[in-house]
């Protein structure tokens, strides 16, 4: 039978506590650590972990897109010697716990650090910052969300998980454009403008976000109907809306966009 979301009781496992049930240890140790994991899971009465599986433009698992995620060794596109994602679905299937495969969709660097930190196959190195393809902040670098080469490279991200792992669903958090500024895809509005476009800034970047979220829920209901697609937004509506351009009531209220939300309530 169809899995109910209302009744969904998950944690999420960031890609910091990922990285340390994998780093440095022996395929032996990390299934100690998965199992040692899924036993608390189970014992809180908890069906779901939201697992981090690309944070940074990155991987925690074997992917032909995205370099191996630093997590794993101490060096981005350094491996473990083992398949993190592959190991954990099968051990928390046996335990009838689901797994959805977490994802930072346009977030490549956090803070000061530069591309030079970059795998040299990372895609990210693909995407050049003098056409806006980027956006370099103080708070990280990102795919610029105005893009469609970007929007590209996230959606094909997520049917290569599909493809490749038996995963119960997909999961965004709440990172979307990371700043009101309106000049970092200033070009991209202008030429949308040119070409006739009548949407104000604000509305167009909505816009985009939408598409995006449109096209990931069409690409995972295509590979499997029964996988399921969820967001957790920040939950300030007006955040959401005005700082980082993501229409979360649209997104209920039309179908072909998303199965949950799961707003991030813990703020004081």
């Amino acid at each position: 039978s169809p899995y109910s979301i209302r009744n969904m009781k998950g944690v999420w496992i960031n890609y910091l506590e990922f990285g340390e049930m994998i780093r440095g240890k022996s395929l032996e140790q990390y299934r100690e650590n998965v199992e040692n994991c899924l036993k608390n899971v189970t014992s809180l009465g908890l069906d779901t972990v939201v697992l981090h599986v690309r944070s940074h433009c990155d991987a925690f698992y074997e992917s032909n897109i995205f370099p191996y995620s630093y997590q794993l060794s101490g060096k981005q596109g350094e491996g473990c010697g083992f398949d993190p994602l592959d190991e954990f679905v099968r051990l928390a299937h046996e335990k009838n716990i689901r797994v959805e495969a977490w994802i930072n969709p346009y977030r490549v660097t956090s803070g000061s650090d530069l591309l030079e930190s970059l795998d040299p196959n990372n895609p990210a190195r693909n995407f050049d910052a003098q056409k806006q393809e980027l956006i370099s902040l103080e708070t990280g670098t990102y795919l610029n969300p105005s893009c469609q080469k970007s929007s590209e490279l996230i959606v094909s991200g997520v049917r290569e998980i599909l493809d490749k792992y038996p995963v119960d669903g997909i999961h965004f958090d709440d990172y979307f454009y990371p700043t009101t500024d309106l000049s970092f895809d200033a070009a991209y509005y202008n030429a949308y403008v040119k070409a006739g476009g009548t949407l104000s800034h604000a509305e167009w970047r909505r816009r985009n976000v939408d598409l995006l979220i449109r096209q990931v829920y069409t690409a995972i209901k295509q590979a499997d109907s029964s996988v399921i697609f969820g967001i957790s937004p920040q939950a300030r509506m007006d955040n959401n809306y005005n700082c980082q351009f993501i229409d979360v009531k649209g997104w209920i209220n039309r179908s072909g966009y998303i199965d949950y939300i799961c707003p991030q309530i813990y703020f004081g």
